[in-house]
């Protein structure tokens, strides 16, 4: 008996590729991060950056959970694992970390057993687009704004515009994941990672960690590379692209936090009252949109790129009057053979699943919590 968690889309997908859906499999790790961990931890967390302790605890954590997954989906006599996810959950002050995907099987598959973070519809894309997967791989930093980095950012904040303090603790956070992602992929002897997701998670006391996942894949038109080629385009759109000959370069990351000020945020504040546009809000805003674009067009420019597509930009509010503003995009080239297998993207790789369990009962405690 097969218990698998892939749809009817994504198994007529695999089987365009000749892969058969095989079973669940799942890997945990709880890992403690110990008394004078902890103390450290939390010195950390004073003094503002990485946590390099706690970094290490969750990298170990997430990969032990991956690498008994991976035991398990062998023991099956599985030739990969496709929907990978990892997740992290607190326990009692412990930490399990959950490494979920399901197993495939080829009819005549002879290369390496690998896993995937992508779905069988996006599978079925990238195979198609040139991408031999390799492995799942990921790249995460645990960190805190810090005691005294957050004093001397809000003693700046007074004066209003962009706070420097937070936006390069905050860029280099961000970067430093993708680095080691990419890291990760060149040592699996990949040369691209492809279906990037990018997590932000709290982990309480003033601690976050940045989490990106994504699948180390080899593409033969990209040669050797000394930087992987990174991308957090859907299945769908890197075929689209290969289609038309192009290739993603790196994803790209641009963040600017910017500060109201005390004059311009009592003048918003009694402006607030009336009715009508609040003026020193819509161009703060504006201005940190700008700065964080501007960042992303630079580091485009400067790995010689065509495009950057699919730009999202994120606004969040820290405190009562900074805003953090993060633009995420990729940038692309026409390359030399880059093609599809096949003339047209059939449909069941562009469906997406639908939900049909829905508990309301879960989101009103949440709300209620909160």
């Amino acid at each position: 008996m097969i218990v698998s968690g892939f749809s009817g889309n994504e198994m007529f997908c695999l089987a365009e590729k000749g892969w058969a859906a095989g079973s669940i499999v799942i890997g945990n790790s709880v890992q403690s991060l110990g008394f004078v961990g902890g103390i450290a931890s939390g010195l950390r967390t004073i003094a503002g950056g990485e946590i390099e302790n706690l970094t290490q605890l969750i990298t170990e954590g997430r990969h032990a959970a991956i690498e008994r997954l991976e035991k398990e989906a062998l023991s099956h006599g599985a030739h990969g694992v496709t929907g990978v996810t990892s997740d992290l959950r607190n326990l009692s002050g412990l930490r399990e970390f959950i490494a979920i995907g399901s197993t495939i099987k080829g009819k005549d598959y002879v290369g390496p057993f690998f896993t995937t973070a992508c779905s069988g519809q996006d599978l079925y894309c990238q195979v198609d687009a040139g991408y031999d997967p390799r492995h799942f791989v990921m790249g995460n930093v645990a960190y805190a704004l810090g005691v005294s980095r957050g004093f001397f950012g809000f003693l700046r904040g007074f004066a209003g515009g962009e706070v420097k303090e937070f936006s390069d603790m905050y860029n280099h956070t961000r970067h430093l994941a993708l680095e080691r992602l990419e890291n990760e992929a060149r040592e699996r002897g990949a040369n691209a990672v492809v279906d990037i997701h990018t997590h932000i998670i709290p982990l309480g006391a003033g601690a976050r960690e940045m989490l990106m996942v994504g699948t180390a894949s080899h593409q033969p038109a990209f040669g050797d590379l000394e930087t992987p080629v990174t991308s957090e385009l859907t299945g769908e759109e890197l075929w689209n692209l290969a289609r038309l000959g192009y290739a993603p370069m790196r994803l790209l990351l641009g963040t600017s936090v910017y500060s109201l000020g005390l004059a311009r945020g009592i003048g918003a504040f009694f402006q607030g009252l009336g009715r009508g546009e609040v003026d020193g809000v819509t161009q703060l805003i504006y201005e940190a949109r700008a700065n964080c674009l501007e960042h992303i067009e630079k580091e485009a420019k400067a790995i010689g790129a065509d495009l950057v597509i699919g730009i999202k930009v994120h606004i969040y509010e820290i405190g009562s009057s900074f805003v953090e503003v993060m633009a995420i995009g990729t940038a692309i080239k026409k390359m030399p053979g880059i093609s599809t297998q096949t003339p047209i993207l059939i449909p069941q790789a562009i469906i997406r699943d639908r939900d049909t369990f829905f508990d309301k009962t879960h989101e009103e405690e949440t709300k209620l919590e909160r």
